[in-house]
């Protein structure tokens, strides 16, 4: 078993440092960190903890699952790994692609004769 814990089902309201304390009572909390939506600031519900030894893990997760915590069940395990993405990055060309070769797709704003200049 590994040292970081997944916790999930927190009440919104819970912070960081309320996640710590919660955690401390089984060990020393080396980090403790409630994740938080990027665009709203508004916690996503979930957050992970890293124990300083793996027993000191185990004996949060088997205390602790379960348990009521400002009004909800937590829901606790050892965190897994994170998943590769799939896919890339980058952006969208919209339906029609685009880029540089050479064709404008049907009346999309230009001239109807390619361009053409008389």
């Amino acid at each position: 078993m590994g040292k970081k814990i997944y916790v999930g089902n927190l009440a919104y309201s819970v912070r960081d440092q309320e996640l710590a304390e919660k955690f401390g009572q089984f060990g020393t909390v080396e980090s403790a960190k409630v994740v938080m939506d990027r665009d709203t600031g508004r916690s996503k519900g979930f957050g992970f903890v890293e124990m300083s030894s793996p027993e000191e893990a185990a004996d949060a997760i088997s205390s602790l699952h379960g348990t009521e915590f400002n009004g909800r069940n937590l829901t606790v395990s050892e965190a897994k790994p994170m998943a590769p993405r799939e896919g890339g990055g980058g952006f969208s060309r919209g339906p029609r692609g685009g880029g540089d070769r050479g064709d404008r797709g049907g009346d999309r704003g230009g001239r109807r004769d390619g361009g053409n200049r008389y």
